[in-house]
């Protein structure tokens, strides 16, 4: 499986195309644009949900399910938001087809026309905030703390499987509070939920901050991120939340009593990450080999494999596999015992190196007679041999040990990949080398945008508790009290 997949070196993009398609992740589909999301692929992004929705249930959220069509009408009042999104918008503009008795087949029926357009959801502020309307009258219904899993659509014209598809698969959460400083603190801690799970979960490091002003969010006063550097030198934006100031309850005339007895307009943020994340880790981790998982977001964490050349040696093989098996299991780890007889030894140790698998065991006659087995790390790709007694802490203990392994080896190449400049010419070598780049900037929206036609850098963070310190903008001279990171990005 592994022959034919192009070295990282050699064609990066390439290399991150024909893995999702060799690991089984995933397929473009009939329909442009769109990704088929194969059973391996899906249970990755089950996994990241299963651990999220728990974070999101710890933090006091509930989730709950808005339409898919959102009225034209809607994304109008608010102008900022519908400028942000309106070349994105797919539209539904009939209801009903027709045969065709002229040519045959199908044909939308002319005289279906809704007498309002829908939009088929690019995001749900619009549709929510309509509906917020109905749930708030005073102090008492607030907060409303509320997550949505859904799918949604934006017209993409370069698509990448999981990276950019014009429909794929996300989260929104969407709040609603009495006071701004309320708000603002919903904001920062779910940006900090965020990084839990990247960080501590999918084992990739990130930088915390708030966006520039032309980078908001479409419709906020104040957007925070997670920024990752994967490892061809480009940034990724894997995860947001906005504070949405009262921009959305204005729209939408969505007032509260408050504790003086008067009427004021409610407060609100949204948040969200999407199977971009899944992009992420496969460019995060993976090598020339396959994909790299690491152990707590994998959906097979250690598989064993039997070596036997008759029945009998299987048959000794597999009482202590499944021996094993159970004790693993016990220890909440996922296994799987492969032994299909139709594919050879060498054949699954490709299919799982492949696959990402973290821990493979192998067990075959020799082994037995030794009270051994032989393990290899997917991370690092050592074998060696552990003794049966004691073989589940002990795997436990290594795959704690690839987890770590993983985030630090990310760490210390994103760190490894940061550049202060303090100079144009400083600047340009910098982003040719990839990786972020700490540098001066004078505020402006003119000043990024011109920086992003010359070099197609954008600032990815402003981050936070950033070290005030004055200094000159690279590319005006203008003065500037902090630096930012720039980086070209996905």
């Amino acid at each position: 499986m592994a022959k034919g997949l192009t070295k990282r070196a050699e064609n990066y993009s390439q290399w991150y195309n024909e893995l999702v398609i060799k690991a089984d992740l995933a397929e473009t589909s009939a329909v442009r644009g769109c990704m088929v999301i194969k059973p391996y692929g899906y249970s990755i992004w089950e996994n990241i949900q299963d651990i999220l929705d728990k974070m999101f249930k710890q933090t006091g959220h509930q989730n709950a399910y808005f339409p898919l069509l959102i009225p034209k009408s809607f994304f109008s009042r608010e102008a900022n938001h519908v400028e942000g999104f309106a070349k994105e918008c797919a539209v539904v503009t009939h209801y009903r087809l027709k045969n065709d008795k002229e040519k045959g087949g199908i044909v939308v029926d002319e005289n279906a026309k809704l007498e309002e357009e829908l939009i088929i959801r690019p995001t749900s502020e619009t549709i929510i905030w309509n509906t917020y309307k109905n749930w708030i009258q005073s102090y008492r219904d607030l907060p409303i703390l509320c997550n949505q899993w859904a799918n949604v659509m934006r017209w993409e014209m370069r698509t990448r499987l999981f990276l950019r598809t014009s429909e794929f698969l996300w989260q929104e959460g969407h709040t609603a509070h009495e006071t701004a400083d309320e708000a603002i603190k919903e904001t920062e801690k779910m940006i900090n939920v965020y990084a839990d799970l990247v960080e501590n979960y999918m084992a990739i490091p990130v930088m915390k901050g708030r966006k520039s002003p032309n980078e908001r969010f479409a419709g906020a006063i104040d957007t925070y991120c997670i920024e990752a550097l994967m490892q061809d030198g480009k940034a990724l934006q894997a995860g947001t939340s906005h504070f949405l100031g009262q921009n959305f309850a204005k729209a939408f005339d969505v007032k509260f009593l408050n504790k003086e007895n008067q009427l004021e307009y409610v407060w609100a943020t949204s948040w969200g990450v999407s199977t971009r994340l899944i992009g992420a880790l496969i460019m995060t981790h993976s090598d020339d080999n396959g994909l790299v998982l690491p152990p707590k977001i994998a959906p097979l964490q250690v598989v064993i494999v039997p070596i036997y050349k008759n029945e009998d040696d299987l048959q000794q093989i597999s009482a202590v596999a499944q021996h094993i098996k159970e004790d693993l299991e016990k220890l909440n780890v996922s296994v799987k015992y492969d032994d299909r007889d139709n594919y050879r030894s060498g054949w699954k140790f490709n299919e799982y190196e492949m696959k990402g698998i973290p821990v493979r065991i192998t067990i075959g006659p020799k082994d037995l007679e030794q009270h051994q087995v032989e393990i290899c790390r997917r991370d690092t790709l050592e074998k060696n041999f552990l003794p049966i007694d004691n073989i589940a802490e002990n795997i436990q203990k290594l795959l704690a040990d690839i987890q770590q392994n993983l985030f630090l080896k990310a760490q210390q190449f994103r760190d490894s990949h940061i550049t202060k400049v303090d100079t144009w010419e400083e600047f340009e070598k910098a982003i040719e080398q990839g990786g972020f780049v700490s540098a001066h900037w004078d505020g402006t929206t003119e000043t990024e945008e011109a920086i992003k036609e010359k070099t197609k850098a954008t600032i990815r963070c402003i981050p936070f508790n950033n070290p005030q310190e004055e200094g000159k903008c690279i590319f005006t001279g203008n003065p500037s009290k902090e630096r930012v990171l720039f980086a070209r990005s996905y």
